[in-house]
């Protein structure tokens, strides 16, 4: 045999010297970035459960080669995004970025115009590093008034037209308006439970697979 003729020390050497390396010609997976705030956090959440790690199971399950960089922080605003993006594109470059933001902008009282130029500026700034965009939406409870809610909304269609972006209208679409949406909160009522995790991941998961699928930039 080869390896034995050589002898443990060649082959040490031929390791040390990149011989036995993948091919040239091997690209490595694709990073996906989430960026978002509690709901892709995990808050309150045993870890794993969540819907970003359950994305890292429904990628494997589908043998779509992608790998998933949570950058995920509970609190966190469009401010907050914006300035946390750069060093993130720098260090995982991704070719795909998962915007998940705004929320607690409008639970905060933060102007609508802020967070809309905020979603915009990081969008634009994924674009420009090479990566797809993908805009997840959220929505008001009717008790902040229909015309805000309506502003609020529109606010993600109008950056996801303007940034060429992919938009999944509402994270907690078949949550959150429910006809008895508790069953699906934490105790707190603002955060989904285990349960409802799956139901979040359905509601990304076709706009996401069109883009791994090479659909919009």
């Amino acid at each position: 045999m080869v390896l034995k003729a050589w002898g443990r020390r060649h082959f040490i050497a031929a390791l040390l010297g990149g011989w036995l390396a993948l091919p040239a010609g091997a690209a490595p997976a694709p990073v996906i970035l989430v960026l978002g705030d509690s709901l892709s956090a995990e808050y309150g959440l045993k870890r794993g459960t969540g819907w970003v790690p359950l994305l890292e199971r429904r990628l494997a399950a589908e043998k779509l080669a992608a790998r998933v960089v949570n950058a995920s922080i509970s609190g966190d605003t469009s401010s907050g995004g914006r300035s946390r993006l750069a060093p993130l594109l720098a260090q995982h470059k991704p070719q795909l970025v998962v915007i998940e933001l705004g929320g607690n902008d409008a639970l905060r009282g933060l102007p609508l115009d802020l967070t809309r130029a905020n979603l915009e500026q990081m969008a634009s700034a994924a674009r420009q590093a090479g990566a797809k965009v993908l805009l997840v939406g959220m929505q008001m409870p009717p008790n902040y008034g229909a015309d805000y809610a309506e502003r609020f909304a529109e606010l993600y269609r109008q950056v996801a037209k303007s940034q060429q972006a992919a938009l999944v209208p509402f994270l907690l679409q078949g949550i959150a308006d429910d006809p008895d949406p508790v069953r699906w909160f934490q105790p707190d009522r603002i955060h989904p439970n285990e349960q409802a995790q799956s139901r979040m991941l359905d509601n990304v998961w076709p706009e996401l697979k069109k883009l791994l699928a090479g659909g919009r930039r």
